[in-house]
């Protein structure tokens, strides 16, 4: 057991989580869940970068250097050097990855105090292998945290096109997984995959993802910008990249442009597709679609409150038919209906709440039959549909549950390992 005490005199497990990004990144494992994890018992610190996602440039008040220790709401962070780089440089990206790869693993091995387990988020693959090191090396018991499936992702979002490469990580990543103690995965889908890929069930827990609860209870405040008296205002907030395949919502605001003007497609966020996708609207001259800048997670809850209806979409791929976007909860916690564009247990999610509606995705067609459709519901129906979502997200995916859930892996990791 670790040496640190507790109030009570108690010896408490100390815990490392390993994450390349942190508050104030925008994160799903950031500091709300480390305070969670202290006050379940854990003497936590947290090993992360320099903040510089999403825009690849490191934020203000932050200056590289090899090491930096902070304390935040009283928790111990610990930040390492890395290359900042977040944008379509295929280059840019791997020294990201592999820079936070070196620090952390060297940092792991020879400066850390010995954990009694690591906690080590994974995307990418590198922090997951920086964690494996230190579990072979320094036999801490190591859990994953896997919300990407690599290297199905890369593949998906066209990150890396080459087989052979996709191979060789597809083949670490078996390795890697198959050395934790114990590993954490955001849907069934994804079980099922680790068990195709070798990796023991026992091993496995679902542990389905919460939402920034602080961040999307947020009143029908007045937004001026936003503001459109008469319209059914559909919103897409969040991340606009090449997995999210958002020419299809331009297609579907083009085919109700003439026919429903009070429907309004409304993007809130940024990302590499951002620019391109207002040019494509712009040139169509589509005034039924509109951009805003990306707001801080703490000022997201006004905005979708503010909406009639909230939309998730993503690629016709494999990969995302086993996945379960972070942003769902965080819709079902806001309290509204939701459009899913998404196959598999994403759309299997929201009509087990009974949500709201699900289209198939990259179906420009189907999605402006359901906006539709939806648009014409009465009131009542599409705030029974938000309250679905919102109970149905209380009663299995909130934060306290979520967490709690997380400390029994944890502790079952320990205890495999003679710790608990």
């Amino acid at each position: 057991m670790s040496a640190a005490a507790s109030a009570g005199g108690a010896a408490r497990p100390r815990l490392i989580l390993l994450s390349q990004w942190f508050d104030p990144e925008p994160t799903v494992r950031g500091l709300a869940f480390a305070r969670r994890l202290d006050a379940l018992g854990f003497d936590v610190e947290v090993v992360t970068g320099f903040p510089n996602y999403p825009g690849g440039k490191v934020y203000e008040g932050y200056r590289i250097r090899p090491l930096r220790r902070e304390v935040v709401d009283g928790i111990r962070i610990t930040r390492l050097a890395l290359y900042p780089s977040h944008d379509r440089s295929r280059i840019g990206r791997v020294l990201n990855y592999v820079s936070f790869f070196f620090s952390a693993t060297f940092y792991l091995l020879f400066l850390a105090r010995r954990a009694d387990v690591i906690h080590a988020y994974h995307p990418p693959l590198t922090v997951a292998l920086a964690g494996v090191a230190a579990r072979l090396l320094r036999r801490m018991p190591l859990v994953l945290d896997v919300q990407d499936m690599w290297p199905d992702t890369l593949r998906a979002t066209g990150m890396l096109n080459n087989e052979r490469a996709l191979r060789l990580i597809g083949a670490v990543c078996r390795w890697t997984w198959r050395r934790a103690d114990r590993i954490s995965v955001l849907s069934e889908g994804f079980q099922r995959l680790l068990v195709e890929r070798g990796v023991p069930p026992e091993r496995i827990t679902v542990i389905s993802n919460w939402a920034d609860e602080a961040g999307t209870d947020g009143a029908a405040v007045p937004l001026p910008a936003f503001a459109a008296p008469g319209r059914f205002r559909v919103l897409f907030a969040g991340n606009m990249g090449p997995a999210q395949a958002l020419d299809t919502v331009i297609d579907a605001a083009a085919l109700l442009t003439g026919t429903h003007p009070q429907i309004e497609f409304c993007f809130l966020g940024g990302g590499l597709e951002a620019t391109r996708l207002q040019q494509a609207a712009a040139m169509r001259g589509l005034a039924n679609v509109r951009f805003f800048p990306r707001v801080p997670q703490a000022e997201v809850g006004p905005w979708l409150a503010a909406a009639d209806a909230l939309l998730v979409h993503l690629r016709d791929d494999p990969l995302f038919a086993i996945t379960v976007p972070s942003k769902t909860q965080a819709y079902l916690a806001a309290g509204k209906p939701i459009l899913m564009a998404v196959a598999g247990d994403a759309a299997e999610l929201v009509r087990r709440a009974g949500a709201g509606l699900a289209v198939p995705p990259e179906n420009a067609a189907a999605l402006a039959a359901a906006v539709t459709e939806m648009a014409g519901m009465e009131p009542g129906r599409l705030a029974a549909l938000g309250a679905n979502g919102r109970r149905y997200y209380d009663e299995h995916l909130s934060f306290a549950r979520g967490t709690q859930r997380m400390a029994a892996v944890l502790r079952q990791a320990m205890a495999g390992n003679g710790r608990a």
